[in-house]
């Protein structure tokens, strides 16, 4: 399995504007860049892809959304953020699972144009815009789940996210550096929880750490026997009337642990 990088930096262009900026050595990203990784790509392999970009031609944004997306059905596509991911470039933020460094920013607006001519054109023109707002949010709610009325309003207000506040409308999954708490995994129903190591040391401080009563009083219990229950038991380990109040206090403990 092999590992691969693209990098979306600097403006997102079409493919025959890329020799302009190479000749003066600007960052740019166009499809011809990301196709070439892909095509060498494996199923199963891993894909990096690294964003820091103010944005550019929202077609071409959508064509590297468009290879990423299909690229991410067979490969591992990851995303990270470094620097920005505004306009197409947050676009193309959303289409595979993404990271986002805490300090960076995704910037999400209405797409812009020019028109010149007479009201019939410039009405037409804010109809076409209308349109590529409305193409252009759908990558929003298929990442987030917001509805397209709640993905153009966050577009119309030229809403500008930390990387908390974009992890927080879906629009990116990780922040870096966060270190996640880490919980046992378990298969059980939806009622089971682990008792906290608070309640643990409490069992402890009320079970005293004497073994007997421990082993004894742990088969009891594992059989759903309280001692108490048991009339006229001769236990082979020394257990107290003491030992007897302490194992209730367990039971009601370990009651309490299961109900929370």
């Amino acid at each position: 399995m092999a590992r691969h990088k693209i990098n979306i930096r600097g403006r997102i262009i079409p493919n025959d504007y890329k020799w302009f900026y190479d000749f003066f050595e600007e960052d740019s990203a166009c499809p011809r860049d990301v196709q070439k990784v892909l095509d060498v790509a494996q199923p199963g392999d891993d894909i990096d892809v690294y964003i820091n970009s103010p944005g550019g031609v929202i077609d071409v944004g959508s064509e590297i959304y468009t290879l990423l997306r299909e690229a991410a059905e067979k490969c591992n596509v990851e995303i990270y953020i470094t620097g920005e991911a505004c306009s197409a470039a947050s676009v193309i933020a959303c289409a595979a699972h993404a990271i986002m460094a805490p300090t960076a920013l995704m910037m999400v607006h209405c797409v812009s144009s020019w028109a010149g001519g007479n009201h019939t054109d410039m009405e037409h023109m804010a109809e076409v815009l209308r349109t590529a707002d409305r193409a252009m949010c759908t990558a929003y709610t298929a990442k987030t789940g917001m509805t397209e009325e709640e993905a153009l309003d966050m577009m119309e207000h030229e809403t500008w996210l930390t990387a908390a506040q974009a992890k927080e409308k879906g629009l990116v999954d990780e922040v870096m550096f966060e270190e996640a708490e880490e919980m046992p995994m378990v298969a059980s129903s939806g009622l089971f929880k682990l008792p906290t190591k608070e309640q643990m040391e409490k069992v402890r401080a009320t079970m005293g750490g004497t073994k007997t009563v421990n082993a004894s009083y742990g088969k009891l219990f594992k059989a759903g026997i309280e001692v108490a229950d048991i009339p006229g038991l001769d236990n082979p380990d020394p257990v107290s009337a003491d030992s007897v109040r302490r194992m209730r206090e367990y039971d009601a403990l370990m009651l309490q642990a299961r109900r929370n």
